[in-house]
């Protein structure tokens, strides 16, 4: 038995190993008709999203030309930047929609599937009514809202006046433009996260609740050491995803405020916006919207890092 066994490990130590390019052809010939049809979708897909990047990649070191040839200029894009009155404006901003959306949007959505969740009647009715907003269009409801925020006849300065308060400037006020304008981003998304959650919560074993519940533990409890461990991973997910949405905020910016009052609701897509299309400095707009790739990259890594971390302390 011995010998048979030492006369087959020898035999496959005397086959010629396989190459390795070898190997890969031997695997894409076994796959190729599965990329045949993913090639289309994978050329759009470059077209349209990495082809851009890498053209504002390069157009950042370029005084671009509409009519005539672009010229290289190295990094003076981005010297300029560092000389830009806006720039700490800008960024500012950005970190305080970012902190604003968090406050108002993240937890909402957590707290109204739960809701729901824990409802015995009437489920289909409240996903229908929350989710209601997702299907306005961007434009109309902004209008909608700027009649809302009106400091002369919207309602919400007419319910302050039913309840004895004074009036607010909203848009107008510098300390309230970027929470108002968070209300309305949150207003018109949370109904998506929200099923989102709710299909999450959907999955968690309805064992694991009524197990719960023989031992004694409270709606709060159940909530806390069954819902919110299984929701984690999504939350996480939508987490990231949130705040590199409100990083990229354009149109309520630019349809409710046009980056005012001053420079407060000023963002770094409005800005890119006006630097590209409005003084025709496609150059310069490129070397922001590099930076801003760079940094909300930066952001996720260092996320993904820190979630790593605590999957891996809570698993050991």
């Amino acid at each position: 038995m011995a010998s048979n066994t030492s006369y087959h490990d020898n035999e496959l130590l005397m086959r010629p190993r396989a190459v390795p390019l070898q190997r890969i052809w031997s695997f894409l010939s076994r796959q190729i008709v599965a990329y045949l049809f993913l090639l289309p979708a994978i050329l759009i897909f470059g077209l349209v999203a990495w082809y851009p990047i890498a053209r504002a990649f390069e157009m950042s070191f370029q005084q671009v030309s509409l009519t005539g040839e672009s010229t290289d200029v190295g990094t003076a894009n981005y010297d300029l930047m560092e000389l830009d009155p806006a720039r700490e404006i800008i960024l500012e901003n950005m970190l305080e929609f970012a902190s604003w959306s968090v406050a108002l949007g993240y937890a909402l959505p957590v707290i109204l599937a739960i809701l729901i969740r824990e409802m015995r009647h009437a489920k289909s009715f409240f996903r229908i009514v929350y989710f209601l907003p997702t299907v306005v269009p961007i434009s109309i409801a902004v209008i909608v809202w700027r009649f809302i925020y009106d400091p002369d006849a919207g309602a919400l300065n007419e319910l302050l006046s039913f309840l004895g308060l004074p009036d607010q400037l909203w848009l107008y006020d510098p300390k309230l433009a970027k929470p108002s304008l968070v209300v309305v981003m949150t207003w018109a998304s949370f109904g998506t996260t929200t099923l989102i959650y709710l299909s999450s919560l959907m999955e968690i074993p309805t064992e694991l609740y009524e197990a719960a519940e023989l031992d004694g533990a409270s709606p709060l409890q159940r909530i806390r050491h069954v819902t919110l461990p299984h929701l984690f991973p999504i939350m996480s997910l939508l987490f990231v995803l949130q705040v590199i949405s409100v990083v990229q905020v354009f149109t309520e910016p630019f349809l409710l405020t046009n980056g005012g009052p001053g420079r407060e609701t000023l963002t770094p897509v409005l800005h890119i916006y006006r630097r590209a299309f409005e003084r025709i400095d496609l150059g310069y707009a490129s070397a922001w919207s590099v930076v801003l790739v760079v940094i909300l990259l930066a952001f996720s890594l260092v996320y993904y890092l820190v979630n790593y971390r605590i999957r891996k302390i809570y698993s050991d």
